[in-house]
């Protein structure tokens, strides 16, 4: 069942990051563990929206827009960041005085997931209690960019950004997605992706994958050493992080926890709903959260 983008905005809020207003949705049933949902590239929390009724079952949902994403501000003025994401993620938290929490992360959330994952690492107790990772570039040597965002890291990436159109990004999404999303749904996204300005900041926001090889010991160093249970859900198809992401995060993780998907693309969530969730409740229910009913 789709939430209409009316309904989405409608049932969310805003939470004031430095000057800058975020938009977040919340559950709100504070007796259930807390489940934080960060999102991909370049599309915004509403990606969630097709898992967000069945995991209002198990858990007290929270998921909001990076800056520069979906309903957030999108300033032009801005350096982008991971470690910046991570921040807003922590003061989110840190506004409904939640301390433990479950994570549910995605593409570019991915590597939020990571940096907050490390610095859990870093404290006196853990607050990080699981991590699900869908589809991302989990491993800058595997991941593999599609044209435009290449175009977008370059120096023409200010120009790619203004000439970025509906049918573009719907060529991309066609092209990275196995289970084609149909195009009322596209439209959607593409009107999140364009208020505020968005689709001029894109070449900005792609700084992301410099940051992935930056910080590639920090991140994939976390994956290797964290004592908080870990799972790969894995769009195998995905020609972006696919199952060769898969291999190498078997490679590289001890114990590795993992799930492929098959004839699943880049964004398993929208495209495989019912097989994340399956994926999803049975690591969940080894960590002995209770059953949910889906």
């Amino acid at each position: 069942m789709i939430i209409d983008l009316e309904e989405w905005r409608e049932k969310g809020f805003f939470l004031d990051y430095a000057g800058y207003q975020i938009f977040y949705r919340d559950s709100a049933e504070v007796h259930k563990p807390t489940l934080l949902l960060l999102h991909g590239f370049p599309t915004s929390s509403w990606d969630w929206q097709d898992l967000w009724y069945e995991l209002t079952k198990r858990f007290r949902v929270l998921c909001f827009d990076f800056i520069g994403f979906g309903l957030s501000d999108k300033p032009s003025n801005i350096d982008y960041s991971i470690l910046m994401q991570a921040d807003i993620a922590q003061a989110l938290l840190k506004h409904f005085d939640i301390d433990r929490y479950h994570l549910l992360v995605h593409d570019y959330g991915n590597s939020v997931g990571q940096e907050l994952l490390a610095r859990n690492e870093g404290s006196e107790r853990s607050c990080i209690q699981s991590c699900i990772f869908l589809n991302g570039g989990l491993f800058p040597e595997t991941h593999h960019p599609v044209l435009i965002q290449k175009l977008l890291l370059s120096p023409l990436g200010p120009f790619i950004s203004r000439l970025t159109s509906f049918t573009k990004f719907k060529q991309n999404m066609d092209r990275i997605c196995t289970q084609k999303m149909p195009n009322e749904v596209l439209k959607m996204h593409w009107q999140l992706l364009e208020s505020k300005g968005g689709r001029l900041i894109m070449h900005r926001l792609i700084r992301y994958m410099e940051e992935r090889r930056r910080y590639r010991d920090r991140w994939v160093g976390v994956l290797q050493t964290t004592q908080v249970p870990l799972r790969l859900v894995d769009g195998l198809v995905d020609p972006i992080s696919g199952a060769h992401m898969k291999l190498r995060y078997e490679e590289l993780v001890p114990n590795a926890d993992t799930v492929g998907l098959e004839n699943t693309g880049h964004y398993p969530q929208n495209e495989a709903p019912k097989q994340v969730l399956r994926a999803a409740n049975e690591f969940w229910q080894k960590q002995g959260l209770p059953i949910a009913q889906i």
